[in-house]
C-alpha cells in the first residue's frame, strides 16, 4: 500500500509491513522525495460512480493529511456509509471519516453558507474544516434563478442548487466571495498555503473531485453538462496545486452507467429491466431516478485518456455480481467479477486499485501489483 505517511519529514525507509513489498514501499518513498504526494479522485462517467465511497477508504488506510473538495460546488452529492451510518455529503470531503485528516474547500467550489454548515455540525468537524477565502458564494437569488429557468431545470436537468447561475457571475467578476461572509468567518483560510505547507513536508494530499468526466463543460455530452470542466487537471486547480505534485490519479467507474438528468446514455435500460437488476438509485442532491445502462468500455478508455490515470476504481461490483456481496480480499471474489476486473484492465490500459463490494466503506478489495 502507499500509504506509509508515520513521518513528516520525507524519507526512503524501507521498514515494511508484512503485505507491502520493498519495490513498492521504495516506490512510494521516492514518490514522497520529489514531492508526488497528491492523489487525484475523479468521476469516470456521468457522476454517481461512488467516489465517495473510495475516498473514504483510501483516507481511513492510506492517512492523507489533508483532504480538498475541488469540483464545482454543492451540486454534486457523495454518500459515504461508515459503521452503518449512511452520510450524504454536497461540500464536506468524504475523508472526514479519518479524524486526524484536515478538511479543505479549494477556491475554485462555490459554496452554499447554509449546506456547509448544516453538513458541518452533522457530521462534527468544527474546528478541522477549512474554506478557501476565495471560494465563491451561492446566495438564494442564484438558487431561485437556477429552480426558475425552464432552460436549466427542463431542458438540461440541473439540481437547482443555485451553482450555474453563481458561476455565471463568477465569469463576469461579480459574484461575492466567502471572504465576504460573516458566517463563514470561523473556517475561512488560505488553503492553498496550507496543502503547499503539507506537502513541503511530504505530506499526503487527496484532491477530491466531484460528478463525472462527461458532465464536463469541455469533454462532456454538451449542452447536457456542468458549469466548467471537471476533469482532474481541473480538480487540481480547483486547490491550487500543478502537475509536478501529483503522484495519481484515480479514476472511478461503477460496474454500470447512471446519469441524472437528460442527455445521451449509451445502452440505456428501461425501468422494468432496471428492476430486475436491482439497478434501481435515485441521486444524493436531487432523489430523481438515475436511468442506468451496462458497463460502457469506450467511455471508460476516453476518461482514462482525459484524466491521465495512473489506476481506476470499480465500485458496486456486487450489483453485477451478487456472490461478491462484502468479500474484502481478491481470492475470495467469484470467477466471473475476476473476470470483468480483467477485462476492465486489459480495455482501459491502467491497474484497478480497489474494488468496492458493498455500501460499507470497508466492504472494498484493495488489489496489489
Amino acid at each position: 500500500m502507499r500509504g506509509l505517511h508515520e513521518h513528516d519529514e520525507p524519507t526512503l525507509n524501507l521498514s515494511v509491513r508484512s503485505d507491502v513489498t520493498p519495490r513498492n514501499v521504495l516506490n512510494i518513498s521516492i514518490r514522497r522525495v520529489v514531492g508526488l504526494t497528491v492523489t487525484v479522485f475523479v468521476g469516470g462517467f456521468f457522476g454517481d460512480e461512488g467516489k465517495g465511497k473510495i475516498i473514504a477508504y483510501y483516507s481511513l488506510v492510506e492517512k492523507p493529511r489533508i483532504a480538498a473538495r475541488g469540483g464545482v460546488g454543492p451540486n454534486a452529492g457523495h454518500t459515504v456509509v461508515f459503521n452503518g451510518q449512511a452520510h450524504r455529503l454536497r461540500l464536506v470531503p468524504s475523508a472526514f471519516v479519518n479524524k486526524d485528516t484536515r478538511l479543505v474547500i479549494g477556491p475554485g467550489v462555490l459554496v452554499d453558507e447554509a449546506v456547509l454548515t448544516k453538513e458541518v455540525g452533522e457530521l462534527g468537524v468544527d474546528g478541522r474544516i477549512h474554506v478557501d477565502n476565495n471560494c465563491g458564494l451561492i446566495e438564494q437569488r442564484h438558487i431561485e434563478k437556477d429552480r426558475g429557468s425552464s432552460h436549466l431545470k427542463q431542458e438540461i436537468g440541473t439540481t437547482g442548487s443555485g451553482s450555474g447561475p453563481a458561476m455565471e457571475e463568477r465569469v463576469s467578476r461579480t459574484l461575492r466571495l466567502c471572504s465576504s461572509s460573516e458566517n463563514l468567518k470561523p473556517y475561512l483560510a488560505d488553503t492553498v498555503a496550507m496543502i503547499h505547507e503539507e506537502l513541503q513536508r511530504g505530506g499526503l494530499v487527496v484532491a477530491e473531485g466531484t460528478q463525472g468526466t462527461f458532465l464536463s463543460l469541455y469533454h462532456g455530452t454538451y449542452p447536457y453538462v456542468t458549469s466548467k470542466d471537471v476533469t482532474a487537471s481541473s480538480i487540481c486547480a480547483d486547490i491550487g496545486v500543478g502537475p509536478k505534485h501529483v503522484g495519481e490519479v484515480i479514476v472511478v467507474f461503477k460496474s454500470y452507467v447512471t446519469r441524472v438528468g437528460n442527455g445521451p446514455l449509451r445502452g440505456e435500460l428501461d425501468p422494468a429491466e432496471l428492476e430486475r437488476r436491482g439497478w434501481v438509485e435515485r441521486g444524493t442532491v436531487t432523489g430523481r431516478l438515475r436511468r442506468a445502462a451496462p458497463f460502457d468500455f469506450e467511455l471508460a478508455k476516453r476518461a482514462v485518456k482525459l484524466n491521465g490515470a495512473t489506476a481506476c476504481a470499480i465500485t458496486k461490483i456486487d450489483a453485477v455480481y451478487p456472490d461478491a456481496k462484502g468479500v474484502r480480499e481478491y481470492s475470495k471474489l467469484p470467477a466471473d467479477a475476476k473476470k470483468f476486473i480483467g477485462e476492465v484492465e486489459a480495455e482501459v490500459g491502467v491497474p484497478v486499485k480497489y474494488v468496492g463490494t458493498g455500501e460499507e466503506v470497508f466492504d472494498t478489495v484493495t488489489l496489489e501489483r
